[in-house]
């Protein structure tokens, strides 16, 4: 689903104009990005937690050389789905 479909489905679904609800939902993406950025990780309940998570740097190999490379530490990104999203998708277990 793309960011239009998205915000075509909430401005039909809550009743508001296309133009509101792309607001609303850039809106929503700025407040995650900033969050991560200043506490480094968001918890939002019955969908998961995002986290900033540090790598070590490892080695690695090029696949078309075969030659070793230093792969450097990095930050990522990590989301973990709450149980409630889980079982709501893959069904209870």
């Amino acid at each position: 689903m793309t960011q239009s479909q998205v915000s075509a489905h909430l401005a039909d679904k809550i009743g508001i104009t296309k133009k509101q609800a792309k607001g609303a939902l850039d809106e929503i993406t700025a407040l995650v990005v900033r969050e991560l950025k200043r506490e480094g990780s968001l918890r939002l309940a019955g969908l998961g937690i995002f986290r900033k998570r540090r790598t070590k740097a490892r080695m690695g190999r090029n696949p078309a050389t075969g030659a070793q490379i230093k792969i450097p530490a990095r930050t990522r990104l990590r989301f973990t789905p709450a149980k409630a999203l889980k079982d709501s998708v893959l069904g209870s277990r």
